[in-house]
């Protein structure tokens, strides 16, 4: 599975701002909910029900919130880049910056796993998540998760 089959240049969101974990994650809950029209508060507990069983917070700026949803039919996929890092209770300690979101079927736990892999490859270089950094527009962001 590639990056492209699970994520689409409209589902990346740049440059958000946010003060704490739990108000990025509403965000990031909201942004998918609107662009997938799904329930907000849903995706929302779904997430934060998640990070209770302990931090999706990678390392090296990385993060990779996840959860699983009834009523989903495929995998939904979201990138956010922060304009810059929140407290996020990472491994390392350090502030997240990036994020890669997903939500799936409570029913494909294969395809959710395969999906969180194909952004683990991609974003465990630091020299992609570097370019990310760097990219001036969504477009460039989603040609560096490419690679």
């Amino acid at each position: 599975m590639n990056i492209s089959d699970i994520l689409s240049e409209d589902m990346i969101l740049v440059d958000a701002t946010a003060d704490s974990k739990r108000q990025l994650l509403a965000q990031l809950a909201d942004f998918v909910a609107q662009k997938q029209n799904l329930d907000k508060n849903t995706v929302f507990e779904a997430i934060l029900e998640r990070e209770n069983l302990g931090t999706t917070g990678y390392g090296g700026g990385v993060a990779f919130p996840h959860a699983r949803l009834a009523g989903i039919s495929q995998n939904v996929a979201a990138f956010v880049r922060l304009d810059r890092g929140v407290d996020y209770d990472a491994l390392d300690g350090n502030k997240v910056d990036l994020l890669a979101f997903l939500i799936s079927s409570e029913q494909n736990g294969e395809d959710h796993l395969q999906a969180l892999a194909a952004f683990s490859r991609v974003l465990k270089n630091p020299e992609i998540c570097q370019m990310v950094r760097q990219a001036r527009s969504i477009h460039e962001i989603y040609q560096a998760l490419q690679r």
